[in-house]
């Protein structure tokens, strides 16, 4: 099952998924499915592997100009359908695997669109927490790069890239990292998606943690 299945990133991964023999059903506001309706998600079934791949912009950049409308929407489809999803499946599968497509703008600064980048850095964040208390169901995320896709239009910044040489992936690229995220052992891992570079697990630096008396006291208890 795939969210956003009608998009760019969307139909290279069904036809990922087709080559090996998966039999794929398309989720997308094209086909009368919205990710930001839980009542919606009600009627979704047990899978062996789902990817939350729906995801959008914001219409404005300039954050002082944003709508709440606006602002609102790209949470809904970026956030609440990858919570909404994760939900509606850990109550129907007791094992296979989620991947949320969240983007390199969930692991940096997106200055260009600070509410998408919002929205990502919630899914990297949400993935990391929730995948060990899923288990055996895996949970991992895609980071990708900016993709060759029609997305890519909506702020007029194509020809920017075209003119600078700056590489794009191709969706295809980005649907071979989701199989490998789906096959890694690991969960709650983010993968990176970048131009030239193997797909791999970002490697997030540890956070200094709290010390007593001159003596770390570990990971606190919630955290167990």
């Amino acid at each position: 099952m795939i969210t956003g299945g009608e998009g760019g990133l969307g139909r290279a991964m069904r036809a990922r998924l087709e080559r090996e023999g998966y039999e794929v059903e398309s989720l997308d506001l094209l086909n009368g499915f919205d990710v930001t309706d839980p009542v919606a998600w009600e009627r979704v079934d047990a899978v062996d592997l789902a990817v939350l791949n729906a995801g959008i912009l914001t219409h404005e950049t300039d954050l002082a100009r944003l709508s709440p409308d606006d602002y609102r929407r790209a949470v809904a489809v970026n956030v609440d359908g990858v919570v909404f999803g994760t939900r509606r499946l850990a109550q129907v599968m007791d094992r296979g695997t989620i991947i949320a497509t969240a983007s390199l703008a969930g692991l940096v600064g997106m200055p260009l669109d600070a509410i998408y980048s919002l929205t990502k850095h919630a899914v990297v964040g949400f993935v990391r927490s929730i995948a060990p208390a899923l288990a055996p169901i895996k949970v991992n995320a895609i980071c990708p790069g900016i993709a060759d896709t029609a997305m890519l239009d909506q702020h007029g910044q194509r020809a920017l890239f075209e003119e600078a040489g700056f590489p794009l992936l191709r969706p295809e690229e980005v649907a071979e990292a989701m199989w490998l995220a789906a096959n890694s052992q690991g969960t709650g891992e983010c993968w990176f998606v970048q131009p030239g570079r193997q797909p791999a697990p970002f490697r997030f630096a540890n956070v200094p943690g709290p010390r007593r008396e001159g003596a770390s006291v570990g990971l606190p208890p919630i955290a167990s």
